[in-house]
């Protein structure tokens, strides 16, 4: 029998009820000092369940809870940091009208004054936070306001928050999802360091091959259940994958269309003063064109103004060779151009309403008459939707938080389709969603792409950019500084590009991956 006392955490026999719904059934999972241990599995796998547990914001029905060998019943979220369990969610939990230190120590704020009324240490809390986020290597000031900083400066902010805790613990949910490779490497020297002071890491990830760089022992859940846990250098990507899935995934990248047509979207030297600079690019029918670069090139400033969500200074766009004027997202969509935010549920979905709705969001005046709704309508035109894009959705009533990610992202999808866009801009279309769900979102791509739609796409999973796009724009600090087509989009040479603002060779002999052949 093993010496539990050699753990810092057991997790026995864990089962979880939600109505109708059972979320974990008899899972058990433990933890090294030392070690990094990553959870995978797809979209309703059980994952977060089982992190929300640990975490206290939900309450097992069974089973048993051990850290360092003393059994414990976690009360709430406050009780699980007083055990020593810090968890870092992949959805953001920030107040964006205060500053990135007051965020990373709320509800811990270091006080000084000793009489009756303690007084806040401003002083002290941006000194400390300032400190941590300096230690992952990020450049950021922490007196900033959340509301002010990108994405992937939220993630990072999670992750400060994360690391001021006095924990043993740590729990990192898809902490890469929107971070540059420069800001990952940062990160993995923080873990690295963590686990070397014998702190115990649970690691979240759909990227598998980062999970094979950073990870000690892996654990696959799937429907609720664990399927097993090996060292990571004992199993493969592609058996993980089949562990996650219940089947062989096959080919994750679909064949592309290599005939496209006539030009769908054009912008001439587009401008927005201080963020971008002489833009210019086409995306033509039936075209994956990919707009590559590193967190902060400003590819997503260029996709809003184009959709009219930011205001330009100057530059030109045109739609199906006709020039258009562009200065508001109604104005977007009034010329054909859908827009799939990267932060789908904030902006690209209401939460709170049901799959029907969702899905007609962008074109409800369309089935509106005199003021009124015509709702067997929506049905119809939402059921057609869902059966095309196969929605995985109880019904058409069921509220679009409770989806899994990747159908999440087809809802976004859906609402597009049905207010007739034929230009669609995908910004990180697959983050945060499993490899099964990626494949079904390329899928759909190709399918939208083949049926004569153009779309441009921005990401930072360099597979995607390589596999799935026909051409690529390459930004650097606002501007592109270059365009690869066919057999020169290669990993090596996007990267050479994004970092250096040039090619310094052609990349022959290189391969895809631009790995010497």
């Amino acid at each position: 029998m093993k010496d539990t006392i050699n753990y810092l955490l057991e997790m026995k026999g864990v089962t979880k009820y939600f109505p109708g719904v059972l979320a974990l059934d008899d899972v058990s999972f433990d933890l090294k000092p030392g070690e990094v241990h990553v959870l995978v599995g797809e979209n309703g796998a059980g994952k977060s369940t089982l992190i929300k547990i640990l975490s206290g914001a939900y309450k097992m029905d069974k089973g048993e809870l051990f850290i360092e060998g003393n059994k414990v019943k976690i009360n709430d979220t406050h009780h699980a940091i007083k055990l020593g369990i810090a968890t870092c969610y992949q959805e953001f939990n920030l107040i964006p009208t205060l500053s990135a230190a007051i965020n990373i120590y709320l509800g811990r704020f270091p006080l000084r004054g000793k009489n009756l009324i303690p007084i806040l240490n401003k002083t002290k809390i941006i000194k400390d936070a300032q400190k941590i986020i300096d230690s992952i290597g990020i450049d950021l000031d922490v007196r900033s306001l959340v509301s002010n900083l990108t994405i992937a400066q939220k993630q990072m902010v999670e992750i400060a928050k994360a690391l001021s805790m006095n924990v043993k613990i740590y729990v990192l949910d898809e902490p890469t999802a929107v971070l540059s490779y420069k800001e990952i490497d940062e990160l993995f020297k923080v873990i690295q360091n963590l686990k070397a002071s014998g702190f115990g890491i649970i690691y979240i990830s759909h990227r598998l091959e980062e999970v094979k760089k950073i990870g000690d022992r892996v654990t696959v859940l799937r429907n609720g259940k664990k399927i097993g846990t090996s060292n990571i250098d004992e199993i493969s990507i592609d058996k993980m994958v089949e562990m996650m899935i219940g089947r062989v995934l096959g080919e994750s990248f679909p064949e592309r269309n290599k005939k496209p047509g006539k030009d769908m979207l054009k912008v001439v030297g587009l401008c927005r003063d201080k963020v971008f600079s002489d833009i210019d690019l086409t995306v033509r029918e039936g075209e994956i064109v990919g707009l590559a670069g590193l967190v902060g090139s400003k590819r997503t400033e260029v996709a809003r103004a184009i959709f009219g969500a930011d205001k330009l200074t100057k530059g030109k766009i045109f739609i199906s060779s006709r020039e258009v004027f562009i200065k508001t997202p109604k104005d977007g969509v009034k010329f054909g151009i859908a827009y799939l935010s990267e932060d789908r549920k904030e902006l690209g979905l209401v939460l709170g309403l049901s799959v029907k709705y969702n899905i007609v969001l962008a074109s409800l005046g369309s089935f509106a008459k005199f003021g009124f709704i015509n709702d067997s309508q929506i049905r119809k035109e939402s059921n057609k939707l869902v059966k095309e894009l196969s929605i995985k959705t109880p019904s058409l009533l069921q509220k679009t938080k409770n989806l899994s990610g990747g159908n999440q992202q087809k809802v976004v999808v859906a609402k597009w389709l049905s207010s007739g866009c034929k230009i669609f801009i995908f910004d990180e279309p697959t983050r945060g969603i499993d490899v099964g769900a990626k494949r079904e979102v390329y899928k759909l791509m190709n399918e939208l792409s083949k049926q004569g739609g153009a779309i441009l796409m921005i990401s930072s999973e360099m597979p995607e950019i390589v596999n799935m796009c026909d051409r690529v724009y390459v930004m650097k600090s606002g501007k592109i500084c270059g365009e690869l087509s066919g057999d020169e989009i290669k990993q090596k040479s996007i990267l050479e590009i994004a970092l250096l603002g040039k090619l310094t060779n052609n990349g022959s002999g290189l391969n895809k991956e631009g790995v010497k052949k």
